[in-house]
């Protein structure tokens, strides 16, 4: 089984940061692609930012320059919030893609709530 593990959400006021951190588990298991994904209440689920094995990023444009996506390990990717905004509030997930036992393998973490308040 793979499990990711969601921390680091929270309740900030506007203009504050915070850093949400996934930890991918599991055996044989080849992590090609991460990232962290949002919904916020009556609307999509929509990407916030991902990074390839290669290193290579890609943001929302509603978050470039406030947001940093990191993968300090090939098991971790951490999400660094800065100057949060109301409409940043919504419950984030983290996605991990990759090869297990010759398969692709798409798995989300439970969810974690960041809440911005004015």
């Amino acid at each position: 089984q793979v499990q990711l593990v969601e921390t680091g959400g929270g309740l900030v006021q506007a203009g504050g940061s915070l850093r949400l951190s996934c930890a991918a588990s599991g055996n044989a298991f080849s992590i090609n692609y991460m990232g962290w994904y949002r919904q916020a209440p009556g609307k999509q689920r929509e990407l916030v930012a991902d990074i390839t094995r290669g290193g290579n990023t890609n943001y929302a444009d509603s978050v470039k320059g406030r947001f940093t996506i990191s993968r300090d390990n090939p098991n971790t990717v951490d999400l660094q919030m800065n100057s949060l905004k109301v409409e940043d509030t919504a419950v984030y997930f983290c996605n991990v893609r990759g090869i297990r036992f010759g398969l692709v393998r798409d798995y989300w973490g439970q969810g974690t709530q960041v809440t911005v308040s004015s």
